[in-house]
């Protein structure tokens, strides 16, 4: 298979914020339909804390919440 550097995806966890999602990608709800279609760039939230989910809104500051940009380590 061959992944044009147009097709590439990242998924980017921030230090107890949210993860960013950058590239070519269509997120969408449990319904199939399309949630904010066009964006290349996207902040989801995962404190579940936002107003404005799936979407970061912020909200993760004041509520406290914690998490390393690193995946813990395979055991």
């Amino acid at each position: 298979m061959h992944i044009d550097g147009d097709d590439v995806v990242t998924v980017t966890p921030c230090e107890d914020g949210p993860l960013l999602l950058r590239g070519r990608f269509e997120l969408v709800a449990q319904d199939g339909t399309p949630i904010d279609p066009g964006r290349s760039t996207v902040a989801l939230c995962r404190c579940g804390l936002s107003s404005t989910k799936p979407f970061c809104d912020g909200s993760h500051r004041a509520g406290g919440f914690r998490a390393t940009s690193a995946p813990d380590p395979a055991p």
